[in-house]
């Protein structure tokens, strides 16, 4: 028997009990959290619908281009995950990839809002080490 896919969000779950049903639409993400885990995921496997419809309407671009552009997702470290309130959170991450042999950190700070029962990623601050430094 083969083993069940391993989720790309580094949760450690198969993907089928982890980020697969909130792609599927058949669950919402319980927390921003695992909103985030899910966007993650889904730059991985290119999934566009997904990654825009979990995007607030106000900050969200009117469409996504992830056709192959060499990158190679390898990797997300979830820092931080802090409720603000019922509906507001933070979450701090770096994700590590890839493009032609040279590798990368995206480390940014993002904000979700809940609405109707709903987690959306709002925005964030990129390489905010790099802010606090200046």
């Amino acid at each position: 028997m083969k083993p069940a896919a391993a989720c790309p969000c580094n949760s450690g779950k198969p993907y089928a009990a982890c980020c697969g049903p909130l792609h599927a639409g058949a669950e919402n993400a319980p927390t921003a959290e695992a909103l985030m885990r899910s966007r993650y995921s889904a730059y991985v496997l290119s999934l566009e619908p997904y990654l825009l419809s979990s995007w607030h309407a106000s900050t969200r671009p009117p469409e996504l281009d992830l056709s192959d552009d060499g990158t190679k997702w390898l990797g997300l470290n979830i820092k931080r995950h802090q409720v603000i309130d019922e509906n507001h959170a933070v979450v701090e991450f770096i994700a590590r990839y890839r493009i032609g042999g040279r590798g990368y950190r995206l480390y940014e700070i993002s904000r979700f809002v809940r609405e109707d029962g709903r987690w959306f990623y709002v925005d964030g601050d990129l390489n905010p080490q790099e802010k606090n430094s200046a």
